[in-house]
């Protein structure tokens, strides 16, 4: 189902940086926004494959970028070189707590972190304009990190 709002920031965003406005972008931007969690390009291009699409992965990669570019979606790197998405559309603003043996990927929101990026910007003579906080650490439970391997 299309988000009109987002769909509007997306089709300002293309004109403003002088991009061609496609159906197959848009097919790209439902898909992202829909998605729950992190996701990968090639996971996104596998689903709107599934479901029948005609999106090349090029357009796919591309298009993610440009979202990413225009804050719908925001570009995460856990420390393991393989970039994921997540829609950054009516979501909470959260961290991530890594596993670094089996990858588990935690959410979580603490107030206490929230305002540390803001006063280290103003400290410092900067308007934050965006945060990203991972924790790396290791599973206290071997056997159960061991069964997401």
């Amino acid at each position: 189902m299309r988000n009109e709002k987002a769909a509007e920031v997306f089709r300002t965003f293309l004109k403003q940086v002088k991009n061609r406005i496609t159906p197959e972008r848009f097919e790209v931007l439902d898909a992202a926004l829909e998605h729950h969690g992190h996701f990968g390009a090639d996971d996104l291009y596998v689903q709107l494959k599934n479901s029948k699409s005609k999106v090349s992965r090029a357009t796919v990669y591309n298009t993610l970028e440009l979202l990413a570019q225009c804050d719908l979606i925001s570009k995460r790197n856990f420390g393991d070189n393989l970039n994921r998405y997540e829609s950054n559309y009516k979501r909470q603003t959260h961290d991530h707590l890594i596993c670094v043996e089996c990858g588990k990927i935690v959410e979580f929101s603490d107030a206490r972190i929230s305002d540390i990026p803001k006063e280290i910007s103003e400290k410092l003579g900067f308007d934050m304009n965006s945060y990203s906080f991972n924790i790396f650490a290791r599973c206290k439970n071997e056997k159960e990190c061991k069964k997401r391997k």
